[in-house]
This record gives C-alpha cells, sequence and structure tokens, in this order.
C-alpha cells in the first residue's frame, strides 16, 4: 500500500515586485509517495524552484498546509524547521555548495556534524557513501581538486549522509557535460532504488523525468499531471 510523506494543500506563493504582487504558485495540490520519484518539470520562471525550496521547507509560502506523516510543519519556528531540515530532508542542488577549505570526506560529514554527532560516529557512513558514488580515491581532495561531475557526486552524499526521509533535488546536473549529466541521473535513480528514498526532481530534461513515477508540470501557477508512457 502506498503511504504519503509529504502532502501540500493549497499552497500559494507571491512575491511583492514594487507596487505588483507577482503570483508564483496559487494553489498547488500535491504528495509525495514513499519510495517514489516525482519529476517536477515547467517552463523557465514557472515556479519549480520556489515549489522545491517551499517543499523542503527552505522558504514559507503565503498561504497553504504542508504536512509531514500528518505533522503541520509551517507551524514550525525558523530554528524547529532547521533542525527538522537536517534530520529528514536532503538537498542537491545545481550548483554543489560545497565548502571549498574541507575535503570530500569533510564535506559529506558536515550534515552529522551539524545533527551533533562526532567524526568517530558518522565516518564509516561518509566512506561508504564516497565510495557508493565512487568517489573512494578522493575523499581527501578539496572541492578546487575535483571536476565538475565529482562536485556533483560529492553532494549527493552529502545529501544523504543523515539518510533523510526526502532527497530534493533543484536541476542537480544542470551544470554538467551530457556524459556527466547521465552518469548522475544513474547514480541518483540508482540510489533511490536501492535504498527506498522519496525523490522530488526539478528538471527541465523531459528524458529524465519519463524515467520517474510521476511528473507533474507546473503551469500557470498550478501542477498538472503528466501521464508517463514506458516502453
Amino acid at each position: 500500500m502506498e503511504r504519503i510523506i509529504l502532502s501540500a494543500r493549497d499552497i500559494s506563493k507571491n512575491y511583492i515586485v514594487g507596487k505588483a504582487i507577482l503570483e508564483v504558485l496559487k494553489g498547488i495540490d500535491l504528495d509525495l509517495i514513499e519510495g517514489h520519484i516525482l519529476a517536477v518539470v515547467g517552463k523557465s520562471g514557472a515556479g519549480k524552484s520556489t515549489l522545491l525550496h517551499i517543499l523542503g521547507m527552505l522558504d514559507r509560502p503565503t498561504s497553504g498546509r504542508l504536512s509531514l506523516n500528518g505533522e503541520n510543519l509551517i507551524e514550525k519556528n525558523d530554528e524547529e524547521l532547521a533542525t527538522f531540515r537536517n534530520h529528514f530532508i536532503g538537498f542537491i542542488f545545481q550548483f554543489h555548495h560545497l565548502l571549498p577549505e574541507f575535503d570530500a570526506l569533510e564535506n559529506v560529514l558536515m550534515p552529522a556534524f551539524i545533527s551533533g554527532k562526532t567524526y568517530e560516529e558518522s565516518r564509516d557512513r561518509a566512506e561508504f557513501l564516497l565510495k557508493r558514488v565512487g568517489l573512494s580515491e578522493r575523499i581527501n581532495h578539496r572541492p578546487g581538486e575535483l571536476s565538475g561531475g565529482e562536485l556533483q557526486r560529492v553532494a549527493v552524499a552529502r545529501a544523504l549522509m543523515n539518510d533523510p526521509s526526502l532527497v530534493f533535488a533543484d536541476e542537480p546536473s544542470g551544470n554538467l557535460d551530457n556524459r556527466n549529466s547521465d552518469m548522475l541521473h544513474e547514480l541518483i535513480w540508482g540510489l533511490a532504488r536501492e535504498h527506498n528514498y522519496t525523490i522530488a526532481v526539478v528538471t527541465h530534461d523531459m528524458k529524465l523525468a519519463q524515467k520517474a513515477d510521476r511528473i507533474v508540470e507546473l503551469r500557470d501557477g498550478l501542477n498538472h499531471e503528466i501521464n508517463i508512457e514506458k516502453n
């Protein structure tokens, strides 16, 4: 039986632009199903990243309800949300956002350190994740010594460090060439299937989106389900 992990109801997001109100999201209703991959597509400026940031509580909606396992996340204060994100959510962004002064292993360990775990408690998992993303020989290299594809693989390992319930990926391969992009997609999809991760990924690549369990298109501030044609 499918289980809903995250439920969004009537989510709207407005921005003040001068004296005008810009309505980006106008009443999103969306459920994320445990173990499923959701692809979010749409034209540039449609609000895909805005929606992802709200689902991951990096941003608050103007109105609506967002609940994880029945708990209303919007009622939490900023400190509570920061703790929640650290424990339950992993993020993979278009730009890796690694800390340049730390090596790959230390960057992957950051979420564990933030949650209060020690180096000794966390090192084995960090090394395992770096090995799983194909970087066991690069764990002591700093970001300046890694290629673009390697940087994004470190970012994937970091997102999974605390074994999150949800993973959000915002155009994770947008900065990569086709070869590295395909490798990264295969890696993320493979990890999702192996460990039953629930993932929402924003992408402009319909070929990639077709590999997901569901596709929603953002259009005119609303989400529209797209049928997936499987070969």
